[in-house]
């Protein structure tokens, strides 16, 4: 797992809008990192439907969120509408960010693969890791934690 200290590797993801959202676009601002596991999961729409509800919490904080998983940018698009999710939401579909952050669950659950493990990354204005936490996969990311970290940031 990436540490604390550490320079975040690069991402390179679809939003809902088919647009492509890259680290350099967020230079000079915190940036949030939520990996989740599959859309319309009910432990996956809690995460987002929460942070979705702190997206102000979180703009106080100079802070911008991105959601990722392995579902398709149109997957994610209808499971933002569905949840009413302001958050920005991107797809990893080709699995390379999750790499990176060395976030895909490879092991065998119920038949499926190569998703997403539910976790949760701060990266400061300079680009480094400031807080990083995989959970168990039916915990949501410390959410307290990680705005107490933006708020040193």
């Amino acid at each position: 797992m990436l540490s604390v200290g550490a320079k975040a590797p690069e991402f390179n993801l679809i939003t809902t809008d088919l647009k492509t959202v890259t680290n350099a676009e967020y230079a000079g601002k915190n940036v949030v990192l939520l990996f989740f596991p599959l859309a319309f999961t009910s432990v996956c729409t809690q995460e987002m439907c929460v942070a979705s509800d702190d997206q102000s919490v979180y703009g106080d904080l100079d802070a911008e969120v991105i959601g990722i998983s392995v579902d398709s940018p149109f997957v994610l698009q209808k499971f933002a509408a569905e949840n009413d999710i302001k958050t920005t939401m991107a797809s990893d579909f080709n699995r390379t960010t999750c790499k990176a952050y060395d976030t895909l669950f490879e092991d065998d659950f119920m038949g499926l693969t190569a998703f997403a493990k539910r976790s949760a990354f701060v990266i400061d204005k300079e680009g480094v890791i400031q807080y990083a936490e995989i959970t168990d996969g039916k915990s949501l990311p410390d959410f307290d934690k990680i705005k107490e970290v933006l708020k040193s940031c």
